[in-house]
Parts: structure tokens; C-alpha cells; sequence
């Protein structure tokens, strides 16, 4: 079963008005909802919401709902947030089944920066997916899927294939081998490659001039002497 429990409170006001109330008394207005069963407004503590909120393992993750001395199996699916404080203003609970296979997002970490060579020559990450959506059994859901930059090289595109933790996800893409993220040269890089570039072009051009100089100068010295010379038979 899951780590986190949440202690819940059934609300019999709903609408802005009960969530306001709930709030009021200090907790964390929510709604649980699927299966075969009908949405029911509940509430939880929110000094206890925060403490769950805050481990990392609320959002995504099997989660145990207790009410009584009743308990459900649920996952975390959206939480609101206050813009200004960042108080938690509203919860989503989605009704599950352990073994049930459901549809989740997966958030990707990028781990072993320090080691990837790509980096100390002027590249940069492009990310082109912070999470994918996966098909997994409830109880089975990861952590986060991790790719190992370590040994990656300039230029190198990273994919699903790629990505660690996946052996018991299946992607909701199946088509192709998706794009997760690229190592592509800075702009800063592509700056300075592109200052050297063109010096080196000019010191090309000037020394090209400075050899097509040599025999105009050569030829004219040539001239020159031969013009003495017949100047000196005459």
C-alpha cells in the first residue's frame, strides 16, 4: 500500500462557497472522483496536506484516502496553488484500483551533468520533455525516469530509448522513438565559433592579397632593370 495516508473529511458544503469555509477552518478543500462511484467534496488538514504535499510523493503517486475507519487506494492528480502565497487552495482525487493500469505523467531528471564532456565544450540541454505520459499499474508507478548524461557528446539526441526506469511503463506514444531532450551547442559557443570563423577568413583573404602582391612587385623590378640596360647600351 502507499507511504502517504490522508485523513479526510467529507464536506457537505460545495461550491466556492463551502471551499471558502473550508479553508476558513483550516483545511484543504478537494474532490474524489472515478470509478464507478460518484464525486464526493471532501477536505483534508492542511498543516497535514502540506507535510504529504511536500515529501514529493503526493502528486503522481498511489496515495491511501482514510475516512473512518474506511480506506481507498487513490492518486493525486491536480493541486491548486494561491498564486501570491502558494497556499494549497485545491486537490483532485481519482479513485483507483492497485492493480489498476492507468495513464500518468512521469517527470524526467537529468542526472551526471558534470560528467558529460558535451557541456565543458559549450553545449547546452534543450529539453524537450520535463515528464511523459506513461501506461502503469497504480501500485508500480516510478519515482521519475532518469537520463544519464554521462558519456553523451555534442549533438547527441536523447529518446525514450534512452531513459532509465522504464520496465514496467509503456509510453502513451508508440509511433516512433520520441525526442526527450538534445545537447546542442550555445549560443554563446556558436558566437565565438563563428568570430573565429571569420578572422580566420580574413587573415585568409589578407595573406592571399599579400601573395598576389609579391609577383606585381617582382614583374615591376623586373621591368626596371631591363629599362637600364638598354638605356646603358645606347
Amino acid at each position: 500500500m502507499a507511504e502517504i495516508i490522508l485523513n479526510v473529511d467529507v464536506r457537505d458544503g460545495v461550491g466556492t462557497g463551502g471551499a471558502r469555509a473550508a479553508r476558513r477552518a483550516g483545511m484543504v478543500p478537494g474532490v474524489l472522483y472515478g470509478g464507478d462511484k460518484a464525486p464526493v467534496a471532501i477536505s483534508v488538514n492542511e498543516k497535514d496536506f502540506r507535510k504529504s504535499l511536500y515529501t514529493g510523493k503526493l502528486l503522481g503517486h498511489l496515495v491511501t484516502l482514510k475516512y473512518g475507519k474506511e480506506t481507498q487506494p487513490v492518486i493525486a492528480r491536480d493541486v491548486q496553488f494561491d498564486p501570491v502565497s502558494d497556499r494549497p487552495l485545491h486537490f483532485d482525487l481519482m479513485r483507483v484500483d492497485e492493480k489498476q493500469t492507468i495513464k500518468i505523467e512521469v517527470p524526467v531528471h537529468f542526472i551526471n551533468q558534470d560528467q558529460c564532456e558535451a557541456f565543458r565544450q559549450g553545449g547546452s540541454l534543450e529539453i524537450v520533455r520535463h515528464s511523459v505520459e506513461v501506461k502503469v499499474r497504480a501500485d508500480h508507478i516510478p519515482e521519475d525516469l532518469i537520463v544519464d548524461l554521462a558519456g553523451h557528446k555534442l549533438g547527441d539526441t536523447i529518446r525514450w530509448t534512452d531513459l532509465k526506469g522504464t520496465e514496467e511503463v509503456e509510453p502513451t506514444i508508440t509511433d516512433r522513438d520520441f525526442v526527450i531532450a538534445s545537447i546542442k551547442a550555445s549560443s554563446a559557443a556558436k558566437a565565438a565559433d563563428e568570430i573565429e570563423e571569420a578572422i580566420a577568413e580574413e587573415q585568409a583573404a589578407a595573406a592571399e592579397a599579400a601573395a598576389e602582391d609579391v609577383p606585381a612587385t617582382e614583374q615591376a623590378e623586373g621591368e626596371d632593370a631591363a629599362a637600364e640596360g638598354e638605356s646603358s647600351e645606347g
